[in-house]
């Protein structure tokens, strides 16, 4: 019996990291446009895909044919929707000047094309809300010109 279990977690282990091999690049770029943190430079969007990919790899037995990347997906929004005032400081990124809530949805519909009535329904609002604030956030990016990159106290002084 432990052996057939073995098998089974290994066939398990396989298949989800293949999964995450790929998947991962362009879960990560969500989330580090999320928390507008740097690419490259992105602990906190690393921590955020992390304990989704964690949630996924729980729930993986019982995906049952559900698409693992929608699944991924709708925990990292989740869990940037939970936690979004840890992600509300400047950092110099794409999509500082917007807030948490128009960050999320502007990622979900333009970044990974979720659709809006789902959208809508992820993060639990009406899908002409959805509409508002995703034409919204997208009419602030054009409006103002892109922050200039704020400077260390090292360079400030050199």
């Amino acid at each position: 019996m432990s052996e057939r279990h073995s098998a089974m977690d290994r066939r398990r282990a396989r298949e989800f990291e293949a999964f995450v091999a790929g998947a991962a690049g362009r879960l990560l770029h969500a989330a580090t446009l999320l928390t507008t943190e740097q690419p490259g430079v992105n602990p906190q969007a690393q921590r955020l895909l992390t304990g989704a990919l964690a949630r996924t790899y729980a729930d993986w037995d019982r995906l049952r044919g559900e698409d693992p990347y929608d699944r991924t997906r709708q925990e990292l929004a989740a869990r940037f929707a939970r936690s979004a005032w840890r992600y509300h400081k400047v950092r110099g990124g794409v999509l500082d000047r917007l807030g948490p809530q128009e960050r999320l949805i502007l990622v979900l519909r333009l970044h990974e094309g979720v659709a809006e009535e789902q959208t809508a329904a992820l993060i639990g609002l009406p899908a002409e809300r959805v509409r508002a604030i995703c034409a919204r956030a997208v009419a602030t990016l054009r409006s103002a010109p892109p922050a200039p990159p704020r400077r260390g106290r090292m360079e400030a002084l050199s």
